[in-house]
């Protein structure tokens, strides 16, 4: 009887212990990711040749990150200065993140519709979109 009772003691500190220390969810694990992690993630993830569950084109297959190179799409060079002022009343992060799941929502000048991949918004993770959004506003 001791044993159970020993047993069930140390389950329910267990239990508490664990409780306390992870489970934080998702708003706790987006405080304890830093900006430049974030970025870091996302810098690769734009680098990758393909990304998200349909294997698409990354970012840097159609987008130069040199001024003035264009690729398919326009150059992301200094993206995260001038998103901010794209769409009156909408943050460069808002823009970045829209350009990314609903690419023909804002297209540049001289910028066909439906060439970005459509399905980004949907092939990649929340965390993907917001660590790509990290990176792109680190281009000043």
């Amino acid at each position: 009887m001791r044993k159970i009772l020993f047993l069930i003691a140390m389950l329910s500190a267990l239990s508490i212990l664990l409780v306390a220390c992870g489970g934080g969810g998702e708003e706790e694990a987006a405080e304890t990711n830093s900006s430049g992690e974030a970025a870091a993630r996302g810098e690769a993830l734009y680098k990758s040749t393909t990304i998200g569950a349909a294997s698409a084109p990354g970012c840097v297959t159609c987008h130069s990150l040199e001024e003035g190179v264009t690729l398919v799409g326009p150059s992301h060079a200094g993206i995260g200065a001038a998103a901010g002022s794209r769409v009156p009343g909408m943050s460069a992060e808002e823009y970045l993140r829209q350009s990314i799941v609903d690419p023909d929502a804002n297209l540049e000048e001289n910028f066909s519709p439906g060439v970005m991949y459509q399905n980004f918004g949907t092939d990649l993770t929340e965390q993907q979109i917001s660590d790509l959004v990290a990176f792109l506003m680190t281009l000043k």
